[in-house]
């Protein structure tokens, strides 16, 4: 039987190294990475994350369709790390202009993102694998000063909101220590 579990946390919260441990134990891992390299900065994250991570695991780099991916794969555990980053590249990957956007606009990306997770999940279920998402928490900060960040938010929110009800499993992390919300 599958299981959908989401790990969820600020910003250097220990989200990754809690959600690699639950996999600790496991050499045959398919490992998605959703970020792109834009710069040095995102080079040596993930750098880093590679170096954090069991070296026997398998990587796919991707972000859309990842449905079709995993089917390329028989190996039962998936990790993705990250769901925020993941819907980040899924908003920039046509061109928008955000300052202009209409908000039925707004809402059919988030729908189009939604359903790029909705269609992984089921397939993951459907395959009867095990999938960990690691995803950050945006909202417990201020309300942002621009119309881009605010879209932004709202999306990230919205999608954790959508994923956390699709998981058998939520955990929350903070200052390294997790919390079973669900």
């Amino acid at each position: 039987m599958s299981k959908i579990t989401l790990v969820t946390g600020g910003s250097r919260s220990g989200k990754s190294s809690f959600a690699e441990n639950l996999l600790k134990d496991k050499d045959d891992v398919l490992y998605i990475a959703t970020a792109i390299i834009t710069d040095e900065e995102m080079k040596d994250r993930i750098k880093k994350h590679i170096k954090s991570r069991n070296s026997k695991w398998t990587t796919h780099e991707g972000f859309v369709d990842l449905h079709k991916a995993i089917e390329k794969y028989s190996i039962e555990n998936i990790m993705l790390d990250c769901v925020t980053i993941m819907t980040t590249n899924l908003m920039f990957k046509e061109e928008i202009n955000f300052e202009n956007i209409s908000m039925e606009e707004v809402d059919a990306l988030l729908n189009d993102i939604k359903a790029q997770f909705e269609k992984l999940i089921l397939k993951v279920k459907e395959t009867n694998k095990n999938l960990i998402m690691v995803t950050n928490e945006v909202g417990l900060g201020l309300v942002p000063d621009n119309k881009l960040s605010r879209i932004f938010r709202d999306i990230a929110g919205y999608v954790n909101q959508y994923i956390a009800s699709l998981s058998d499993e939520v955990y929350l992390v903070s200052c390294g220590l997790p919390l079973k919300l669900k």
